[in-house]
């Protein structure tokens, strides 16, 4: 059996479906795979501007890896969980690619659940991450959000 915790930074595009076989493979144990992926959009912009034509991901390396890791692990020991996958992509993606999956797998599915969402609230409020927004009129960094933050609070209250 592989770790239960896999977690990959990296620059090229993931297959999705090879990432749940890899996680699922040769368990009878899991009742449940909860999957969220985010895909780079290229409609209005965070600012509500011109579409989106490129986004270009940085993060720290190393520190990127074991933050993510840390909070995997607490979603392990919060719930009964049977593994953990987090791909992260870095460097330049343009709408219609892949930007991230998380995948939970648990034996039923209100456990897989939660973890993803916590995971996610994560993700999106504290993983050290760096976004910059290509557009028509330019370039600049995706400042954090307000509504990123709180949802990531509520875990901390439960």
């Amino acid at each position: 059996m592989t770790s239960p915790v896999t977690i990959r930074i990296q620059t090229a595009d993931f297959d999705l479906a090879r990432e749940i076989a890899a996680l699922t493979a040769s368990r009878i144990d899991i009742g449940a795979v909860v999957t969220f992926s985010g895909i780079c959009r290229g409609q209005e912009n965070s600012a509500g501007g011109d579409a989106t034509e490129a986004l270009t991901l940085e993060h720290y390396p190393g520190m990127a890896e074991a933050e993510i890791t840390r909070h995997a692990e607490q979603a392990m020991t919060r719930w009964p969980l049977t593994g953990i996958t987090i791909v992260h992509r870095v460097g330049r993606i343009v709408p219609g690619e892949n930007i991230m999956v998380v995948l939970t797998a648990s034996a039923h599915r209100q456990a897989a659940f939660q973890a993803a969402e916590f995971l996610m609230d994560y993700l999106k409020a504290h993983a050290p991450f760096w976004k910059r927004e290509e557009t028509a009129d330019g370039a600049g960094w995706v400042a954090a959000k307000a509504d990123d933050d709180e949802a990531a609070a509520r875990w901390d209250e439960k």
